[in-house]
């Protein structure tokens, strides 16, 4: 019954032998509770998903098992790759714009693993007989629902964890194949890609604590020679937090007006540039108040993959100051693009 927290997984920097390799889909991770007519989507935290995607609900109770519990994840692609944008407007109180958002994006469910069925839980049955009943239960399922493509093969786990980033993916998961499922426990794998770029520090936010650095708000220009807002950086030790508000003094500005991102209080202003978020039903009334620096610093930062190739996906993490660099210098031209690959592909389904 839920709520039931999925199994989790460890960063790791290599793909580890002689386990079960699935890609690492980029959307909502979802637990599927079907029960006769009665379906339930459970998220990461164990709150219900249900009511945000109608169309999933109706297609799961059309094929999955008449009582199940099955593990995936929620996406919804666009041109051949996912699109997370398009997946958390999804999260919406007007039930109105749920149901007109899920005419106009539709989601997809994507299963890779089996918790129970019929009468039976399957939470201590290994991995490898857990998979070999997914693929029975869901043999000759039909679209929006899909099974995960699985292997066993390290060399074709390599190989997608290559190929499936151009298709919004990103990374690979591994698996023991003679693991339970342990929900809430970081016992998985997970390899994903890892990049350097030299960006902007333009600003940053207090922590939540007291007077130190929260987070850097970090930027790249354009082709227009326009500043954007790529992300932030945030996983800083306390001592550095201090050091950080005293060696970025110099930089600061008293007020925003003349900052590239001046204008990021105006809703108007986000639809024509990327800047800092402003006030929204996210936020609710948390403080996105930031400190505005001359955009004259440059740090290096690690991140794993951009957003339709505007930001970062995750937050970014900081590695060095770059003196040695402009910020002029800090374009998008220096990010490494992925070679695109058709998510239909990866799904074996028509695009």
């Amino acid at each position: 019954m839920p709520p039931v927290k999925p199994m989790l997984a460890k960063p790791v920097a290599a793909i580890p032998p002689d386990m079960q390799y699935e890609a690492k889909w980029d959307g909502f991770r979802a637990i599927v509770f079907r029960d006769g007519a009665e379906v339930e989507l459970g998220s990461r935290t164990g709150k219900p998903l249900t009511r945000y995607f109608p169309e999933l609900v109706e297609a799961l109770r059309e094929r999955l098992p008449e009582r199940c519990v099955v593990d995936g994840e929620i996406v919804i692609a666009r041109e051949g790759r996912l699109d997370f944008d398009a997946l958390t407007e999804r999260i919406h109180p007007a039930d109105s714009r749920v149901r007109m958002l899920a005419r106009k994006t539709p989601a997809s469910f994507v299963a890779f693993d089996l918790l129970a069925l019929d009468d039976d839980s399957l939470l201590d049955v290994p991995l490898g007989q857990r998979r070999s009943l997914l693929e029975r239960a869901l043999s000759g399922v039909r679209p929006p629902v899909h099974l995960a493509p699985a292997t066993t093969d390290r060399a074709v786990a390599e190989q997608w964890f290559e190929q499936y980033e151009g298709a919004g993916l990103d990374g690979v998961i591994a698996k023991p194949l003679s693991l339970p499922y342990r929900p809430d426990e970081r016992v998985m794998f997970k390899v994903k890609h890892e990049r350097t770029a030299d960006v902007v520090v333009a600003g940053y936010r207090f922590h939540k604590s007291g007077p130190v650095v929260g987070s850097l708000l970090l930027g790249l220009y354009d082709d227009r020679g326009a500043l954007q807002h790529v992300g932030v950086s945030a996983a800083f030790p306390m001592k550095q937090r201090e050091r950080l508000v005293e060696e970025l003094e110099p930089l600061r500005m008293d007020h925003v007006a003349g900052h590239p991102w001046a204008a990021w209080s105006d809703e108007e202003a986000h639809e024509t540039a990327r800047l800092p978020g402003a006030p929204s039903r996210w936020s609710g009334k948390k403080d996105l108040s930031w400190v505005p620096l001359r955009p004259e610093r440059v740090a290096e930062v690690a991140y794993d993959h951009m957003e339709n190739g505007e930001r970062f996906r995750h937050t970014a993490r900081f590695r060095r100051w770059r003196p040695d660099r402009t910020p002029e210098s800090c374009t998008y031209a220096q990010l490494q693009e992925p070679v695109r690959y058709d998510l239909a592909e990866i799904l074996g389904v028509p695009d």
